[in-house]
């Protein structure tokens, strides 16, 4: 099975899984900034699994929304576009993908520095880090990347390597369901692929809306599990991009993405 059936799966199937630890990965009863900073400026990395993603990604700017940032990526180039997933050692990486959603988030925040500038975010479901990286050179205060595999952990601080930034602190729990925390914005990509997961999220944003006066952005091509989900009636379109044509073919036929801003009525009570 190649690649491109390989991330079909990952569209379609093999996220329920990826939902199902999502929503299983409980945060604790409180969440800091230096508490849950599982990476940092100066963390080493395992240099066997270092080796293995330099090896098979390729380091890449091209075809997608941001050409500030350089990512490595799974391409047509690398060796597992051709192998057969169960060959990746790793778990699904899903890191290893620039979703159009965070393309879109990315993209938004470098062309307004001012969503982000001297203020604290945090980026849930980072992936490659695309969108934290972008808060970094748009001059946000502090920004923490949260992804529950370890490896894209690894990959966002490659990734900041290579636009010589020093790496943010990253944590890979699941701080769903966790206490709000004290972030001025928190953004988040392409993560409303599950009713239940959506369900989650929709609960847990309100709450840190509600509580921190938190702002929240989303990125979505407009999936159907998105806009069918409860929480599109409480959602603003901020801005809409129209994907390059790289992205295009890679996503099915996705031919936009856009940007929403999550403002929750205030009678909605907290579940």
């Amino acid at each position: 099975m190649a690649f491109r059936d390989w991330k079909w799966l990952l569209l379609l199937g093999r996220q329920n899984t990826f939902s199902k630890v999502w929503r299983s990965r409980r945060g604790g009863p409180s969440l800091y900034w230096k508490r849950c900073c599982h990476w940092s400026a100066g963390k080493s990395l395992d240099p066997e699994v270092k080796a293995f993603l330099e090896e098979n990604t390729e380091v890449t700017n091209s075809g997608h929304l941001t050409p500030e940032i350089r990512l490595r990526l799974l391409t047509p180039r690398c060796r597992f576009w051709r192998e057969k997933p169960d060959l990746w050692p790793y778990g699904d990486p899903f890191w290893a993908i620039y979703w159009p959603g965070g393309q879109a988030l990315s993209r938004y925040i470098l062309d307004n520095p001012r969503v982000v500038k001297g203020r604290s975010v945090l980026d849930l479901g980072s992936g490659c880090g695309a969108t934290a990286i972008a808060a970094v050179m748009s001059g946000a205060s502090q920004v923490l990347a949260n992804d529950i595999d370890p490896i894209a952990g690894m990959a966002m601080i490659l990734n900041c390597e290579l636009n010589h930034l020093t790496p943010f602190p990253i944590t890979i729990k699941n701080i769903i369901n966790s206490e709000a925390g004290n972030w001025d914005l928190i953004v988040l990509g392409d993560m409303f692929y599950d009713e239940q997961l959506a369900d989650g999220l929709h609960r847990w944003l309100r709450k840190c809306i509600r509580i921190q006066q938190t702002e929240v952005l989303i990125g979505d091509p407009g999936r159907h599990q998105f806009l069918s989900h409860s929480i599109r009636s409480q959602l603003h379109k901020v801005i809409e991009y129209s994907l390059p044509e790289y992205t295009r073919q890679e996503n099915y036929g996705l031919t936009s993405s856009i940007v929403w801003s999550y403002q929750p009525s205030n009678s909605l009570e907290d579940s």
